[in-house]
C-alpha cells in the first residue's frame, strides 16, 4: 500500500472517530486525533500538520476546495458536478483539482450548505448563504441540477483594497483617483455600475473607506460583503423565510431601519428589486452621500433597469425620474476585460427634455478622457468646496442631440 493510500486511510479514521464521538472540532483537536492513530507513528511533525489541516477542512471547512479560497488571486470557485473552474480575475480556467464522485461534492455542498444556517436537500434543493469567513455560497442539487450538484463560490476579501492599490492593480487609471475622492469628498450620491464579476463590490468597498472617520456609515445588504476599513459602521443584513415560510426581513425593510439609525450615509449593497425605491426616497430626505450597486451592461442601460425596478415598488416612470434627479448625481461603470476588472467612465445623471427623463452623460472615460458632462460636475464639487480634480479639465460640449452612451 502507498504512502498516499494509507493517509488516506488514516485521515477517514479519524474522520470517523470525530463523527462517532460528538468531540469539540477544534484544530488542536484534530492534531491530537491524528497523532493517536497507529499508522501516524511513521509520519513527520510536518506530514501530521499537513493531515490534520486536510482533516480540519474536511470536517468544517470547505474541504478539498479550501487551498483554493485561501488562495488571494481567487475570486470564484465553480464546481460543475466533479469539475472544478476558479477564476483569478483574468477568466475561467479549468483545475486540477480532483473532488471525488457526484456524492462526495453533494455531501460538501450539504455541509457547506449547513455552515451558512441552510438546508439543502431534496426538498429545498437550492441554497444561497454566506459562509462564516464571509464566502458567498450558491449550492444547487440534481435533479434541478441536471448534471450537478452545481456550487459557486465568491471568496471574500478579508481587508479592502486601499484606492492605492486599486491604481497599483490597474483597475483604476491614476488620473481618475483624485476624482473618486473628490466625489466621496463632495457627498454626492453615486451608483457603481457593471455586469457580473465586474468588480462593483470591490470598488464600493473601497470608496467607504474613503468617507471621513466623523460619520456614520449604515449598510444594507442582502448578503453582507461590504466590510470597508471605517471606524463607524453598521450593517443591515437581510433574511430569508425559514422552513415554515415566514420570518423573511427584505431590503425594504431594512432601508427603513436604517432611517431610524442615525446614518451619514446610507448604503444598499445590491439594487436589485423594490427597495430603490426606498432609497431613493432615503436619499431625497437629506441623506446625501449614499451609494450603492446596480447590475448594468452598461450606462445608458441604468434609466431603463431603474424604470423597471421603480415599477416593482409601485413608483411609475414620471415620479421614478424625477426621484433619481433629485437624489442621485453619479454613476461609477465598472467592467470586466481579458486581462482584469476596470473603471470604465465616471458619468452624470441629468434631466433630459420637456419631460425631464434622467440622461446618463459621461464626465470622464478611460479611454476618452473629460466627457460632455466634465463641465456639470466640475461645477458640482465646487458647490460643494471640493477642489476639481485636473482631470476633468478641457471638458468637450454638451451633446445636442441624440442619447448618450
Amino acid at each position: 500500500m502507498t504512502g498516499r493510500a494509507n493517509g488516506a486511510d488514516l485521515a477517514g479514521q479519524v474522520r470517523r472517530r470525530f463523527a462517532t464521538d460528538g468531540t469539540a472540532i477544534t484544530p488542536a483537536a484534530v492534531v491530537a486525533a491524528v497523532r493517536d492513530e497507529p499508522g501516524a507513528a511513521v509520519l513527520g511533525d510536518t506530514t501530521v500538520l499537513r493531515m490534520a489541516g486536510q482533516v480540519h477542512d474536511d470536517l468544517v471547512g470547505a474541504g478539498p476546495l479550501a487551498p483554493l479560497l485561501a488562495d488571494t488571486d481567487v475570486t470564484d470557485v465553480l464546481v460543475n458536478g466533479v469539475r472544478v473552474w476558479v477564476d483569478r480575475g483574468h477568466g475561467l480556467q479549468r483545475s486540477t483539482l480532483t473532488l471525488g464522485s457526484p456524492d462526495d461534492v453533494r455531501r460538501l455542498a450539504q455541509r457547506l450548505a449547513a455552515g451558512c444556517g441552510r438546508r439543502l436537500d431534496e426538498g429545498s434543493p437550492y441554497v444561497d448563504g454566506r459562509l462564516p469567513d464571509g464566502t458567498r455560497l450558491h449550492a444547487v442539487l440534481p435533479p434541478v441540477a441536471t448534471d450537478g450538484p452545481y456550487l459557486s463560490l465568491r471568496t471574500f476579501r478579508q481587508r479592502p483594497f486601499t484606492l492605492d492599490e486599486l491604481v497599483q492593480h490597474g483597475t483604476v487609471p491614476r488620473p481618475a483617483a483624485p476624482l473618486l475622492a473628490a466625489v466621496v469628498a463632495a457627498r454626492l450620491a453615486y451608483l457603481v455600475v457593471g455586469g457580473t464579476g465586474s468588480g462593483k463590490t470591490t470598488l464600493l468597498n473601497t470608496l467607504l473607506g474613503l468617507v471621513p472617520p466623523t460619520e456614520r456609515i449604515v449598510l444594507v445588504e442582502d448578503a453582507a460583503e461590504l466590510r470597508p476599513v471605517h471606524p463607524h459602521v453598521v450593517g443591515l443584513q437581510a433574511r430569508t423565510a425559514n422552513v415554515e415560510g415566514t420570518g423573511s426581513v427584505g431590503l425594504s425593510d431594512l432601508v427603513r431601519q436604517a432611517l431610524r439609525m442615525r446614518p451619514d450615509r446610507i448604503v444598499v449593497g445590491e439594487c436589485r428589486g423594490a427597495e430603490v425605491v426606498d432609497l431613493l426616497a432615503a436619499l431625497n430626505t437629506g441623506h446625501d452621500g449614499g451609494a450603492g450597486t446596480l447590475h448594468a451592461n452598461a450606462p445608458a442601460d441604468v434609466p431603463a433597469r431603474l424604470e423597471a425596478l421603480g415599477l416593482l415598488g409601485g413608483l411609475p416612470r414620471a415620479a421614478l425620474h424625477a426621484q433619481v434627479i433629485a437624489a442621485l448625481q453619479v454613476l461609477l461603470q465598472v467592467r470586466r476585460t481579458g486581462t482584469g476588472r476596470v473603471l470604465e467612465a465616471v458619468c452624470l445623471l441629468l434631466p433630459s427634455g420637456p419631460d425631464r427623463l434622467v440622461t446618463v452623460v459621461p464626465a470622464w472615460r478611460r479611454t476618452g478622457g473629460p466627457g460632455p458632462a466634465a463641465a456639470a460636475l466640475a461645477r458640482l464639487l465646487t458647490d460643494r468646496g471640493v477642489p476639481v480634480p485636473a482631470v476633468l479639465s478641457g471638458p468637450a460640449p454638451l451633446p445636442t442631440g441624440g442619447r448618450p452612451s
